[in-house]
């Protein structure tokens, strides 16, 4: 089946951004001037995903309200003769079919996932967390599906991290198919580095088997009392392959302070209208701060 729909899990409190989170969802806080909920909806319909799902929670409305039309906006745009922003601002209205449902308890990443089951219905879905940014040449879900074209199954997007960091992610115990595919033979949720199957990690890309909404249904709370998506995962493993591919693309963990710092200067300096300027500044600020510290 062709991959249509899917979920963006956005209901978390963003406490690694508190005080900034406390009253805006950190979905919604921008790299240079593009709210990181926003590259994260592009990349979904840039793989050809025809139907968006976001969970939301209480202080996410900024999210609706972002893809949604203002019409009072739209006519000061337009009355002010800034044609080009009022372009940027019509087009969020029209990016894709985007529909939103609340979670009502922040109860763990499958518990989020639960809450499409009524909406994707019988079908495979992709699922892309809200504070992970992948920038490249090709749309990293596409990489994701494609394969799950190609295998039929289950696929978790992965990628090799450092011993100290295994802690903050589901780890896969890789059996080599080709290339950068392999079939995840087994699943551990935040191990410590010695009991990690590997340093591959599941990095917030799945194309997943509607058969997964009957296993978080009644899946006790596991790591942190939380549903683990990836307890989920490991139990639809028992009836069907699973696979993992590793995305070639550049990963940015902007729930993350540093991640999203990285990604910030990143993305600036790769913009025509800024990048000239801010690698000059960048330039002249580490000069200026290696002179001080002489």
């Amino acid at each position: 089946m062709t991959v249509r729909k899917a979920v963006i899990p956005a209901a978390g409190f963003g406490t690694r951004f508190l005080p900034a989170t406390k009253a805006q969802p950190k979905e919604m806080l921008p790299l240079v001037d593009t709210p990181i909920i926003q590259y994260v909806v592009e990349e979904a319909i840039a793989s050809g995903i025809e139907d968006i799902l976001i969970i939301t929670g209480r202080g996410k409305r900024a999210i609706e309200d972002h893809f949604d039309r203002s019409i009072e906006l739209e006519t000061f745009l337009e009355r002010s003769h800034r044609g080009g922003l009022l372009t940027t601002v019509r087009d969020l209205g029209n990016l894709a079919n985007v529909f939103f449902v609340r979670q009502k308890e922040q109860l763990g990443l499958g518990h989020a996932v639960l809450q499409a089951r009524y909406h994707i219905g019988d079908e495979p879905f992709a699922v892309l967390l809200g504070d992970e940014v992948f920038l490249g040449e090709r749309p990293a879900l596409s990489q994701l599906i494609e394969v799950y074209e190609r295998v039929g199954s289950s696929v978790v997007g992965i990628m090799e991290v450092s011993p100290d960091q295994l802690q903050r992610y589901g780890v896969i115990k890789p059996e080599a198919v080709d290339g950068r595919l392999y079939r995840a033979a087994d699943f551990v949720e935040k191990p410590a580095p010695d009991e990690a199957p590997s340093r591959k990690a599941i990095c917030g890309r799945y194309v997943l088997d509607p058969a997964i909404f009957d296993i978080l249904a009644t899946l006790p709370p596991g790591k942190n009392g939380e549903i683990q998506l990836t307890d989920a995962i490991r139990i639809l493993g028992k009836g069907q392959p699973i696979y993992a591919c590793e995305i070639d693309a550049r990963r940015y963990d902007v729930g993350d302070k540093l991640g999203y710092l990285q990604a910030t200067v990143e993305i600036a300096l790769e913009r025509e209208d800024l990048g000239e300027a801010f690698r000059d500044y960048l330039t002249n600020l580490v000069l200026a701060r290696s002179e001080l510290h002489r």
